[in-house]
């Protein structure tokens, strides 16, 4: 896969942020090397987070955004300050564009605050320094930069780079569960919510990731599941279905071969599998009048068939025998107040880049209601999660 093809997922994610008319969005544009967002004189011209997926030199793929100012006023300046606030739970590396005295306002020191207690690296650019008779040199995260005259550009880039070396974002998916030659099953339904001509996210990074290993892949739907197995001159590694096929491919696959879900696996990926398998023990406790959240990483069509507003509350509701309300999310939606909820049920999150996905079960965890995720629940719920955990002991180990 090319840099530019790289999902918004897989990349880091640099945000600016500033007062209005600080030089955000000029500093980006510098940065970029492009004409990304509107520049001008008027206070609040930023009126949108602004994201460009790029390849960025000595970063690599990158997602870049320039927000809307933090000390924006009035109702509308009220909920653009709070998109920028959003923009900050999916943010790996912040850059606080600084003109003036802008490092000793208030609303500055909040968010750098913000910003320390969610343990992202940021830097401090103290933009204009064309006006300066003499520019300070820089020391660990802060710079003196020019957006206009391009002073001390390829230094923030070079700062930018040398933080994202130190950011953690290849948890394997599956590199440490597989071997050279290994052979991996992968089940993948063609159902009325399959997307046409291509796979979903979740089954074209699984297969990367098992080439990128040097094992062998196979794929097939669950009508040809035992003839795949039986064409196998060697037991597969293991088999890797789509959690909605939890039930019929526990019935085809031996005991002794392993089986788990994509779900499960972009659990571990993308945020903590552990924490996610116990929550599932809160299905076992519902009661009639309690409220679940369902929430997608993403946002596509609903069909009749959905996984998600149809099947998962089906089968939820199947489980518990209890009356049991559900509120639905998608995208970038996730509620500030979970108070309400019972229990959070999140998709794999193949489109939430980790440091979103951390941040909202981080927001569960301190509102006290317990997440799980699509693949943990759907086999919890169809009484094979220990089975579908055997390659996780450590997850295992919750539940014995």
């Amino acid at each position: 896969m090319s840099l530019e093809n790289t999902p918004s997922s897989e990349r880091i994610h640099i945000s600016f942020f500033g007062k209005r008319n600080a030089g955000k969005s000029s500093l980006v544009n510098r940065v970029t090397g492009q004409n990304l967002s509107v520049v001008s004189d008027v206070l609040g011209t930023t009126t949108d987070p602004v994201r460009k997926s790029m390849e960025l030199l000595p970063l690599g793929p990158v997602v870049i955004i320039d927000t809307p100012g933090f000390d924006d006023e009035g109702s509308l300046g009220d909920l653009r300050v709070e998109k920028t606030r959003e923009i900050l739970s999916k943010t790996h590396i912040a850059v606080f564009v600084c003109a003036d005295n802008d490092m000793d306002d208030e609303i500055t020191q909040e968010f750098i605050k913000l910003t320390k207690e969610k343990n992202i690296p940021y830097i401090i650019a103290h933009n204009k320094a064309d006006l300066m008779d003499n520019i300070p040199e820089g020391k660990d995260n802060e710079i003196w930069v020019s957006a206009t005259e391009g002073i001390n550009i390829d230094a923030l880039k070079e700062l930018l780079g040398s933080l994202a070396k130190n950011i953690k974002t290849d948890k394997p998916l599956l590199g440490d569960l597989i071997t050279k030659e290994d052979v991996i099953i992968l089940v993948t339904p063609i159902d009325e919510s399959a997307p046409k001509g291509r796979l979903i996210l979740p089954q074209q990074q699984t297969i990367r990731d098992i080439l990128d290993n040097n094992a062998i892949c196979m794929v097939c739907q669950t009508e040809n599941l035992k003839t795949s197995i039986d064409s196998l001159s060697k037991k597969p590694k293991m088999v890797i279905t789509d959690s909605q096929a939890f039930g019929m491919v526990s019935k085809i696959v031996p005991k002794d071969i392993p089986l788990t879900s994509f779900s499960i696996l972009f659990a571990r990926y993308k945020g903590d599998l552990i924490s996610q398998v116990k929550g599932a023990a809160m299905l076992s406790k519902l009661c009639d009048g309690d409220t679940i959240l369902i929430s997608e990483g993403c946002t596509h069509h609903r069909q009749c068939g959905d996984i998600g507003t149809v099947k998962l509350p089906k089968w939820i509701k199947e489980f518990s025998g209890a009356d049991i309300k559900f509120d639905f999310t998608s995208g970038g939606e996730f509620p500030k107040d979970l108070s309400k909820y019972k229990l959070v049920v999140h998709c794999g999150a193949c489109m939430l880049n980790s440091q979103e996905m951390k941040s909202r079960l981080e927001k569960a965890k301190k509102s006290d209601v317990p997440m799980t995720n699509y693949g943990v629940a759907i086999a919890h719920t169809k009484g094979i999660l220990k089975r579908s955990l055997e390659i996780f002991p450590e997850a295992l180990k919750i539940l014995e």
